[in-house]
């Protein structure tokens, strides 16, 4: 793997290990401000909001002013307001403020992610985004315990550490990251002339790739919840802060120690099918808080979802790069990402308003049953899929 790679590798380890905020965040609306559930709810939804508009830009400019400028600025931006909403304290003022932290600070993920499929080729790619998913899972479990640790003592400690981590990976990109984006070609003149919102539409509009953002969609909105509904019903249960972060730190642990010995296995199979088992496990990871109280019952859950999230994030990242024309990658990354901003605005909002006014037991069996439609819908895209993928890599290969 080249150099660069490998920095990038490493930036993200270091960003997530500080990456403390959202996991915490319908807590700290919740214990800290005083807010009701369902406020947190729209809160947080705001994050997903400003995340879902962050792929559309981030991939935009990630095409047209290139990978290490977009990355640089919406990190730098991110960090700084992390920091900022950290000292604010009236609902007038966090609003808005989550809003523009999701928007400048994940702007930079299509960037980051189109700047690997620049840098590895197509049969080293499963493998690379693999080994980065391995380094940013490495950074949750250490930041999940250490969150968990800093939200016992002070809530604002959470905000100041993420955003110094944010922008210590900025400060490590403008040292040490180049450019990597291909030369602009004469077709991608001719996709600037046709505008801006032809350039946004255009991956969706690709056969069955979106399709395929709609089925990530579906399982993002189950996928999510451990982020906005989860940590609420664990501390209705009477699970504390420090229990909190050590049983969503499995995530994490798991990913560590299992994915390296799972990738090679996985790789030999149809991509589908490995998305359609993966989004059958999260559906069951999650359905089984329908029965937790303790923590060990949520850590078994988390140990099921996790295991489908090794099985759909690393596959699905790689296929997209393998899709996604090389002047395009970044558009593409970005209309795959937007299933996490289109996810992460809706499932807060959805999530707290069933556990809310129905109850847990309708919240995560509801969950299963979307991961079960997930994966059936994963199965039928298949054989289209596939040969979308198939045609793009030989095309590749002969233009190559």
């Amino acid at each position: 793997m080249p150099r660069t790679f490998w920095i990038l590798c490493g930036g993200m380890l270091v960003n997530r290990a500080g990456s403390f905020v959202l996991i915490f965040l319908s807590v700290y609306l919740t214990q800290s401000r005083g807010f009701s559930i369902t406020t947190a709810g729209m809160i947080v939804a705001l994050y997903g909001a400003g995340g879902m508009l962050a792929s559309l830009a981030g991939g935009f400019f990630a095409d047209h002013i290139g990978r290490r400028a977009t990355m640089l600025g919406a990190l730098t931006l991110g960090g700084l307001g992390i920091i900022g909403l950290g000292f604010a304290r009236d609902l007038r003022v966090i609003a808005p403020m989550v809003f523009a932290v999701a928007f400048f600070g994940e702007a930079y993920r299509p960037a980051m992610q189109a700047a690997v499929s620049d840098l590895v080729p197509a049969e080293n790619r499963v493998r690379a985004f693999g080994i980065l998913y391995w380094a940013i899972n490495v950074g949750f479990s250490i930041g999940a315990i250490l969150g968990g640790a800093l939200a016992q003592s002070s809530f604002l400690w959470l905000f100041i550490g993420d955003g110094v981590t944010t922008l210590l990976f900025a400060f490590l990109i403008a040292r040490a990251v180049p450019e990597t984006r291909p030369t602009p070609a004469s077709h991608a003149a001719g996709s600037a002339r046709r505008g801006v919102l032809h350039d946004l539409l255009a991956p969706y509009l690709d056969g069955p790739f979106g399709a395929f953002v709609l089925l990530a969609v579906l399982t993002m909105l189950v996928f999510l919840q451990h982020v906005s509904t989860l940590p609420i019903d664990m501390s209705a249960h009477g699970v504390q802060r420090t229990s909190l972060g050590a049983v969503l730190a499995i995530n994490g642990i798991v990913i560590v120690l299992l994915q390296p010995f799972l990738a090679p296995y996985l790789q030999r199979w149809n991509r589908s099918y490995v998305l359609a088992v993966g989004a059958s496990l999260i559906g069951l990871g999650f359905g089984l808080y329908a029965l937790a109280r303790t923590p060990v019952g949520y850590g078994v859950g988390v140990l099921i979802w996790t295991l489908g999230e090794i099985c759909v994030l690393p596959i699905s990242n790689a296929v997209v790069g393998d899709i996604a024309p090389s002047h395009m990658r970044g558009r593409y990354q970005g209309a795959y990402g937007l299933s996490f901003g289109f996810s992460g605005l809706c499932a807060p909002l959805v999530g707290t308003f069933v556990l809310q006014h129905f109850g847990g037991h309708t919240l995560w069996w509801s969950c299963l049953a979307v991961g079960v439609i997930a994966a059936v819908g994963h199965l039928l895209l298949a054989p289209a899929l596939t040969r979308l993928r198939e045609e793009r890599i030989a095309q590749r290969a002969t233009s190559g």
